[in-house]
């Protein structure tokens, strides 16, 4: 893959200071080096150490990455959101794991999306994910298609240039709920379990602002965006607050209310194209087990 820019600035800069500020790092320009890729000024191969001028134009080629032979490949239907050569967003359904785990090597989105590299013949294989949802929750999920997209994507989630919200259907102590509100409780380890979060005072700081959409005894349903990325964040601070999720049977969710998995949908995601540098927006409808059962509301 292929990359130019022109050096704008008058005074001279050498390659390597000129290449970080693109997004290049250290790992990236080791692997252009050592594995086959290439960098040109004005179609001359140069080093890192070479000094540039006013007008260069700065050419990077990034060798292709090969897939990982431990990533295994499920043949099976991805719902594609939007795709072009850098990034693929989908549409995750509930019930499928993000990536693999040691005893579970695949049925997981990861192994579902490299098939799919396989299948359309990408010379990138390599499957980067960018945005992970738990098992059960359902909705966008972000790819990047090479190593270079990630890192400038991961560039932007460290800058909290993301905007990534849910919705969630929950019950309980409903008629407590705000039209907008922001629960700020810290999370910490449940040492009863290997997995449960809890509120507790020697947890880091967590912060979830929520809208109220809708409400009719004894459900809710209700918008919410992360200020933080806490494990279990938005299941541990609604069952802090006695309006648990529907179908999270883990933090005291009601199972007979039409839901059988945590009631949590990513229905909404915002951020910039890593090297168009738009801003991206992408909305889904509620997942249908959900659809159907906030009708009632």
């Amino acid at each position: 893959m292929e990359f130019n820019w022109t050096y704008q600035d008058e005074t001279s800069a050498l390659v390597r200071s000129f290449l970080k500020r693109q997004g290049i790092s250290k790992k990236l320009l080791a692997k252009i080096k050592f594995q086959g890729g290439q960098i040109l000024v004005n179609g001359t191969e140069q080093n890192v150490l070479f000094s540039l001028n006013a007008h260069d134009i700065v050419t990077v080629v990034i060798p292709d990455e090969a897939p990982h032979e431990t990533l295994l490949a499920d043949a099976i239907p991805l719902d594609i959101v939007f795709e072009d050569e850098h990034i693929l967003l989908v549409n995750k359904p509930a019930g499928i794991a993000s990536i693999p785990a040691q005893y579970h090597p695949r049925g997981t989105m990861a192994n579902r999306v490299k098939a799919y590299y396989v299948e359309q013949g990408y010379p990138n294989q390599v499957v980067h994910v960018v945005t992970r949802l738990d098992r059960d929750t359902s909705g966008l999920m972000l790819f990047a298609k090479h190593g270079f997209a990630h890192s400038k994507l991961d560039q932007g989630l460290q800058q909290k240039q993301f905007i990534k919200k849910y919705q969630a259907l929950v019950s309980g102590a409903i008629e407590t709920l705000k039209e907008h509100a922001q629960i700020d409780l810290p999370i910490g380890r449940d040492l009863s379990s290997l997995i449960k979060r809890q509120v507790i005072e020697t947890g880091q700081k967590a912060q979830t602002e929520y809208w109220l959409k809708k409400s009719k005894a004894p459900l809710a349903l209700v918008d919410i965006q992360l200020h933080t990325g806490r494990t279990h964040q938005i299941r541990v601070h609604f069952s802090a607050i006695d309006c648990p999720l529907l179908g999270d049977e883990l933090y005291g969710g009601a199972m007979d209310l039409g839901i059988q998995r945590q009631a949590l949908h990513c229905y909404s995601l915002s951020f910039y194209h890593p090297f168009s540098g738009e801003r991206l927006f992408f909305e889904l409808p509620l997942a249908s087990d959900m659809a159907q059962v906030a009708q009632l509301i």
